[in-house]
């Protein structure tokens, strides 16, 4: 194996595979990057058994081969190189020997053959997603994710259909949803797959107009340029969020997002530590926030609202708020609201192509 390539081509693709390769050592092989160089281009793929990426570079090749490098130190490596230099990789024996100007490493590598399979994908469904809209998707829903005990709640459900993407996340405590319309999305029948939390981070950082979707028996493909995502699938049934999503909450109040947020991240300081429990007293045209710590104080503060219904008394985990306060974009935010036990329904005002719902249990404080 004989190759020269730029250094910022090869730093990018070795950067995206840091999210990937396994850190925890549970095996060793885990913790390096396949290199697989052909007549054609340079393979780099990564895996943690669960989650794995491959992508492609094209370089200058003298000759082909393939093996397997730790995939922190020879990223450490390339970043560690100067500026606007050609690397030159040679593989010896089980060495890899890096190059560039006067610099130089060797590198102990592992057989190839050691290495597990990540399958691939064909990609003959034809189904394409705009990637943008998928990743703004994923920021609605990727706060929610918190339980890793709970496999089949350590991701998103993933909802294709006719003209419509659907993405939702609960960890038993709240539940966001959100879905947006695609007109050219069309399908023999609905898809619905739970996708791992890693694996929608991930998606987070490609950049593009489209990602490529595609799956098999036991596995899901997104493609974006040279770049192709595979995540096994969660196999388990996702809870029926729609039962629990209310319908016929009474009370409406209406206040403008930015300065609900600044005013629970005041009142929030002095909160318990681990419940983060703040209350809400909402009367008409009126919302008081109170939090009390024992040890250290309590804080107060109120806001101007709109709100239509009973008087109400209701506690929150503050953070549970600002995780959702802070990921829609909107002027103005809408509650929902029954009485102090029941899940409060939370929505932009207003949308502007992109539906976001949110529904929290209350906490008493």
């Amino acid at each position: 194996m004989k190759f020269s390539v730029p250094k910022e081509a090869f730093l990018a693709e070795l950067q995206i595979l840091q999210g990937i390769v396994e850190k925890r050592n549970t095996m060793p092989i885990l913790a390096n990057i396949l290199m697989n160089v052909s007549a054609a281009n340079i393979e780099l793929t990564g895996t943690d058994l669960e989650v794995g990426l491959r992508t492609h570079i094209g370089a200058d090749i003298e000759k082909t081969g393939a093996i397997t490098v730790n995939g922190k130190k020879i990223f450490e490596i390339v970043k560690s190189l100067p500026e606007g230099q050609a690397v030159e990789v040679e593989l010896k024996d089980e060495t890899l020997e890096i190059r560039a100007g006067a610099s130089e490493f060797k590198v102990l590598c592992l057989a190839k053959e050691d290495y597990p399979q990540v399958p691939d994908a064909k990609f003959d469904q034809g189904i394409t997603l705009p990637l943008q809209d998928l990743k703004d998707m994923i920021d609605r829903v990727f706060y929610a994710i918190t339980q890793e005990q709970r496999y089949y709640l350590n991701g998103a459900l993933l909802s294709l259909k006719n003209h419509q993407i659907e993405l939702v996340s609960t960890d038993g405590h709240r539940l966001s949803y959100t879905k947006k319309a695609q007109d050219g999305l069309k399908l023999e029948k609905d898809l619905s797959v739970i996708v791992a939390k890693k694996t929608l981070n991930e998606i987070r950082k490609f950049e593009d107009e489209t990602v490529a979707f595609d799956l098999d028996e036991n596995n899901l493909f997104f493609r974006v340029g040279p770049r192709t995502l595979i995540s096994r699938i969660i196999e388990s049934k996702f809870p029926n969020y729609q039962a629990v999503i209310p319908k016929d909450n009474p009370g409406r109040l209406v206040i403008g997002r930015a300065e609900l947020a600044d005013a629970i991240r005041r009142v929030s300081l002095l909160s318990a530590e681990r419940s983060k429990g703040i209350k809400f007293t909402i009367e008409k045209n009126k919302l008081r926030l109170f939090s009390s710590n024992p040890e250290i104080g309590e804080a107060r503060d109120r806001l101007a609202v709109e709100y239509k219904g009973q008087d109400l008394e209701i506690g929150f985990n503050a953070q549970y708020l600002l995780d959702f306060l802070t990921a829609v974009g909107s002027e103005k935010v809408l509650f929902e609201l029954k009485d102090e036990n029941s899940a409060v329904l939370m929505r932009p005002e207003t949308e502007e192509g992109l539906t976001n719902i949110y529904v929290l249990m209350p906490m008493k404080i």
